[in-house]
């Protein structure tokens, strides 16, 4: 049993073991008061009523033998049976504030603010009746229904406030289990924004982060049911005032953006008042079509990283909502946190599993395979040159040359990349050398690109695009050329792998949208130039090549 849902049984529990002591309580007044005048059996109705209480709390200790709670329903019965056995008296007063407990446990408090109000009045009838108007009346009367009344609400709130609590640690419980690292981040983010959107009756929920590494600010956006796949889309980290304001300890609702507008909002760290409520931009305002918003921000290891927003509530937002989801999204950022570093951790985990395998074939099978060449040539210089044993030796120590120098580019691909923006270009130069020697490809490369403006993250995957692009020519393409472009201009770097060879199975020119919409595609390409928050496009015209174009804006 999760925690949440523990603590919503304990509640439970707890009606199931107040009863007796109330009844108790009834039972020790009725004992001291004596025999009540007007009252029939009224002791022997608690009693027997106390043992079926202790009935049900001797079968919460035996898994086998447990019941379910006593419906409240029953309770009232017992109230109202104990109204009509005996008149107005302290006995029935403990049962009324049970009564009050259990109802705004298991029920609601509007409930239990009509069920004390109710009994009040029930308790002030007989009084009236047979008794002679005095002018003290217009004071006990009143204080009689007041005290009777604000007890049983007085007892409710406290324990309605015990239910709010447990409901809440439930929900909490619940959103913090949707981040799981093995649907991936893509998949807990969509549960989450879909079940903050659900909640608060919203059209949409956003989670804006922002990757110091990449100098980039992510937005994920759900819309309210949506169940597919969804991706981030990646903005210059200088836009993210645009999503996490300029005041990244505000809490804000703008329930109306409209003019002046309708907004209030608080300080995260102390509470107090904002003096000017900050507001998105009115570009990106519309871009988003934003009508209303609310938003809270949330931390890794006690630096404010990202927001969490709701656009376009249905019914608007009170202060009590927004200090609710404010709750929320403080108890979600160490989750938060805990996906994205499990993310990374795999990410290094991969990395330094793909060294050790590497490392593992060079001073293993590498080692093994140089040593059965040299041996095969030496036994083939032992035997005459045309010797048919020599003549299959040579071929033979040809096929295992041939498998070891692949086994060595094998090695050499999964060695972990250490790319900056100042090893770039060198390498790219490298590569394209080594694609033209073994692909026995013409290939240019054009870099009009002297001081990348790219984070080395970005660089690192902007190589591996370029090294994936070029073996699928090597592969696939059957070209017999390939030009390569990589420039530079005030906005984006951009990537041009362009081949005659046969082209994809697919014609014409599709975004990186289109391709995954129509599922089309280098799936490896698509994934690493949205991780940087790039736009790919692909060209195709079977029999005639294709060209592959990537842009990745400059911060």
């Amino acid at each position: 049993m999760n925690a949440p849902a523990a603590e919503s049984r304990h509640l439970k529990h707890q009606v199931t073991y107040a009863r007796p002591l109330f009844l108790v309580l009834a039972i020790v007044d009725l004992l001291e008061t004596g025999p009540i005048p007007g009252a029939h059996g009224e002791l022997l109705f608690v009693s027997a009523y106390l043992g079926l209480a202790l009935v049900f709390v001797i079968t919460q200790r035996f898994e086998r033998l447990r019941m379910y709670p006593l419906p409240l329903v029953v309770d009232l019965a017992a109230l109202a049976a104990f109204y009509v056995l005996s008149p107005p008296v302290m006995a029935m007063i403990f049962l009324y504030l049970f009564v009050c407990f259990s109802s705004a446990i298991l029920w609601d408090m509007r409930r239990t603010v009509i069920l004390a109000g109710v009994f009040s009045l029930a308790v002030l009838l007989p009084v009236v009746l047979r008794g002679h108007f005095q002018w003290s009346a217009l004071i006990t009367w009143p204080a009689l229904v007041l005290g009777t009344f604000g007890s049983g609400v007085g007892l409710g709130f406290l324990a309605d406030r015990q239910r709010r609590h447990a409901q809440e640690n439930e929900y909490l419980g619940t959103v913090t289990r949707l981040l799981d690292v093995d649907r991936g981040v893509a998949e807990s983010l969509r549960r989450l924004l879909d079940a903050l959107a659900e909640t608060f009756a919203c059209e949409r929920a956003m989670l804006a982060l922002v990757d110091p590494d990449m100098e980039r600010l992510f937005l994920w956006t759900v819309r309210r049911g949506e169940t597919a796949r969804i991706t981030p889309e990646a903005f210059p980290i200088e836009k993210g005032d645009a999503f996490l304001l300029d005041q990244p300890d505000a809490t804000v609702c703008w329930n109306s953006l409209e003019g002046a507008g309708e907004g209030f909002g608080w300080n995260r760290r102390d509470g107090r008042p904002l003096a000017a409520v900050p507001r998105i931009p009115g570009p990106s305002r519309r871009e988003l079509e934003i009508a209303s918003v609310a938003t809270a921000s949330f931390e890794f290891s006690g630096e404010i990283v990202g927001r969490i927003l709701l656009i376009n509530s249905a019914d608007g937002f009170a202060r009590q909502d927004l200090r609710w989801f404010e709750r929320i999204v403080a108890t979600m950022g160490p989750a938060l946190e805990n996906l994205f570093l499990l993310r990374h951790l795999r990410a290094r985990a991969i990395d330094a599993e793909r060294s050790r395998i590497s490392h593992d074939l060079h001073d293993g099978i590498l080692q093994t395979l140089l040593s059965v060449v040299i041996q095969l040539d030496v036994l083939r210089r032992s035997l005459p040159a045309a010797d048919r044993t020599a003549q299959e030796l040579d071929g033979l120590e040809k096929t295992l040359r041939r498998e070891n120098d692949e086994l060595r580019r094998l090695v050499t691909d999964l060695r972990p990349l250490r790319v900056g923006r100042a090893d770039l270009m060198d390498l790219m130069h490298g590569y394209s050398e080594r694609f033209r020697n073994e692909a026995k490809v013409e290939i240019d490369l054009i870099i009009d690109a002297l001081d990348l403006r790219l984070s080395d993250r970005v660089c690192r995957e902007l190589f591996q695009i370029y090294r994936e692009a070029l073996n699928n020519v090597k592969k696939h393409a059957h070209s017999s050329h390939v030009v390569v472009k990589l420039s530079q201009d005030e906005a984006k770097v951009s990537l041009v792998v362009d081949d005659n060879g046969e082209g994809f199975s697919f014609v014409g020119r599709f975004t990186s949208e289109e391709l995954d919409r129509l599922r089309i595609g280098p799936i490896s390409i698509k994934e690493r130039v949205r991780g940087i928050g790039g736009a790919l496009t692909i060209e195709s015209t079977p029999g005639h090549g294709a060209r592959v174009t990537v842009e990745v804006p400059i911060t």
